[in-house]
Parts: structure tokens; C-alpha cells; sequence
């Protein structure tokens, strides 16, 4: 993916950073390349899947995911699209070879 988006700071966010496409939200002016691609991962995902149904399909499964593990931090570390963005955003060029729905197979 050759955009990286528009990276905007956000001092009074309530989390360290967040994407919506096109934008990368950031608590920090100047975050690590690792949150960056983190980020950055989660804007092809948005991409793929459009914004709509992006944050609809992000929100059930949250839900499913904090019926079953019955705490906040859990639930959102087992959906689908964080467990590809962190299991990748070490590797700096996971998103010149990412397939399209790579997060599919973390569900």
C-alpha cells in the first residue's frame, strides 16, 4: 500500500491512536514506526471493507468477543483486524505483500 495516510494529533484521545481512513489519530506527535504500521493496517482494512462496514463488522465482533472473555482489554485484542495488526506491525513491509482480507484468517 503506497498511501500512509494523514497522521493527526489528538492530545485529549482517549486510546494512544486510532485510524480512520484517511487519517491516522495520534495522543503523540511523533509515534514509532511500529504504531504507525499498526495504523497503517488498519487503514487497508478500511480500505477493503469500506468505513460502514468496517466499524460494523469491528463493533460485532467486539461484542461477541467481550461476551465470551468478559473484560474490555481481551475482547479487543482477540478481534480479528487487531490480531493482524499486531501480529504484523513489526514487519515494515507485511503491507507490500499483505493479501486482500488477510484478516480473515485471524477470525
Amino acid at each position: 500500500m503506497k498511501f500512509k495516510g494523514f497522521l493527526l494529533t489528538v492530545s485529549f484521545l482517549w486510546v494512544e491512536g486510532m485510524a480512520f481512513f484517511p487519517f491516522i489519530l495520534s495522543r503523540r506527535k511523533s509515534p514509532d514506526r511500529f504504531f504507525l504500521n499498526h495504523e497503517r493496517i488498519h487503514l487497508k482494512q478500511q480500505l477493503e471493507l469500506g468505513l460502514i462496514v468496517f466499524y460494523i463488522w469491528y463493533l460485532t465482533e467486539y461484542l461477541i468477543r467481550l461476551a465470551r472473555y468478559r473484560k474490555h482489554y481481551l475482547a479487543y485484542l482477540h478481534i480479528s483486524f487487531e490480531k493482524e495488526a499486531y501480529q504484523n506491525q513489526g514487519d515494515l513491509d507485511y503491507l507490500k505483500t499483505r493479501t486482500f482480507w488477510a484478516f480473515w484468517k485471524y477470525l
